[in-house]
């Protein structure tokens, strides 16, 4: 059972992936799309989804510090629901802070986050997919 991660920006949406286990996670890739165009964003993981068999789609849903959703996570609400509409599982997961993380993780790696920029986006969504693996593993306890 493979599951896809994804951290959704308006330009670009970074995707991972777990092994065929839904154990490892590993960043797939970065799609890069014009500016808000998030049919064009979809046509690409409709893709994905078919070409790895994805079975649930984790997604990464933006609050304000406060908890409460403004435009960046009524963006992820409205890309869960044309995820949706093509008949997948998405669940959504707290992406508060996963691109400070996937900088820090970047920086840790001994890349520089400028010569990295392209794959940051791949590498917030894994944060956001290993947190979802990790709230799934702990709930099983």
């Amino acid at each position: 059972m493979r599951i896809l991660g994804l951290d959704l920006g308006t330009k670009t949406l970074g995707v991972s992936i777990t092994d065929k286990m839904g154990i490892l996670v590993s960043p797939l890739k970065v799609i890069r799309f014009p500016f808000e165009d998030y049919d064009k964003a979809l046509e690409e993981v409709k893709q994905i989804i078919s070409e790895y068999n994805i079975s649930l789609v984790v997604l990464g849903l933006p609050k304000n510090m406060d908890g409460s959703i403004g435009f960046a996570g009524m963006r992820s609400l409205n890309f869960q629901k044309m995820l949706e509409s093509l008949n997948l599982k998405v669940e959504l997961v707290d992406e508060r802070l996963t691109t400070k993380e996937a900088e820090n993780l970047v920086h840790e790696a001994g890349d520089n986050i400028k010569s990295s920029k392209k794959r940051l986006d791949s590498v917030a969504a894994c944060v956001i997919l290993e947190s979802y693996l990790r709230s799934k593993n702990d709930f099983r306890k």
